[in-house]
């Protein structure tokens, strides 16, 4: 009898798409895929950064089960890559109680990609809305910690990456951004406090913080749905980040040899020197 394959397959709760072709069979004239295929979750993958490391990634060879709070938006990415997928909201345990066990019923997770965040607002701090602090927190901190100690105990047994979407709002201010750069420094700090206690064991904490990246949804969402204002923050900026070279970078930094640690990559568009400082055309 056939073995089904392991990419159109999933178990219950894990969808994939069943029209994407297989994988040709490795032969021994091709040493690349005989390698053990990986499998990494992606969280935030609906869109974004998330969405174009789960492209990246199945087009690099690897297994990916993607994750976030939009099913329609993942069952679409499935049907284009292949991917299997879990919604799920990461700010409730029980979701990710769920996810981890879904995720890892048809193998070990090799690496987690913590790209799950956001902004929202740009108030000055004296008029600071504390929900939408702690949404942010909630999103980009909480989530993390969760998502890390869920497939933490497994990755120790056997190795693994963690690996840490942060931001350059995680390594300086600016004015309005409080709200953000608190829980982004705070998801910096959990990168790093990790990389320290599980220092000798079997696991990379890697962290990923770019600058100005032109996405489809940070911005708006940010703004409160003002598309015009969020056409702003890239106005003038000749050649922002997009989605795919922070992608890039997360690919580039999984794949390193097993004993390289990524420890802090930052990422900006050759325009920007500075959170505060961006070149535009006048």
């Amino acid at each position: 009898m056939s073995t089904p394959d392991p990419v159109r397959s999933a178990p219950a709760g894990l969808t994939a798409d069943p029209a994407i072709e297989p994988r040709a069979e490795s032969t021994p004239e091709s040493p690349a895929e005989s390698a053990p295929v990986r499998r990494a979750l992606v969280t935030g993958a609906s869109t974004g950064i998330g969405a174009a490391t789960v492209r990246l990634l199945r087009a690099h060879g690897w297994e990916v089960v993607a994750t976030a709070r939009r099913a329609e938006r993942l069952a679409a990415l499935a049907v284009e890559t292949g991917c299997a997928w879990v919604a799920a909201d990461l700010q409730k345990p029980e979701d990710i109680e769920r996810l981890a066990c879904e995720a890892q019923a048809a193998g070990p997770i090799d690496a987690v990609v913590n790209n799950a965040g956001g902004a929202i607002g740009v108030d000055p701090v004296a008029e600071g809305k504390p929900e939408e602090w702690l949404t942010m927190y909630e999103r980009n901190v909480l989530g993390a910690l969760r998502v890390s100690q869920a497939f933490l105990p497994a990755m120790r047994q056997r190795g693994g990456d963690l690996l840490f979407l942060t931001s350059t709002a995680g390594q300086a201010t600016y004015p309005g951004g409080a709200g953000y750069v608190a829980a982004k420094h705070a998801e910096r700090i959990i990168a790093n406090t990790l990389r320290l206690e599980l220092v000798g064991e079997p696991v990379r904490v890697i962290e990923i913080a770019p600058g100005l990246v032109a996405t489809e949804e940070f911005s708006l969402n940010r703004l409160h749905g003002d598309a015009a204002a969020a056409a702003r923050v890239y106005e003038g900026v000749a050649a922002p980040l997009v989605a795919d070279d922070v992608a890039e970078c997360i690919v580039w930094a999984l794949e390193r040899p097993a004993h390289v640690n990524i420890d802090s990559l930052t990422v900006r568009p050759r325009a920007q020197a500075s959170n505060t400082v961006v070149a535009r055309d006048s």
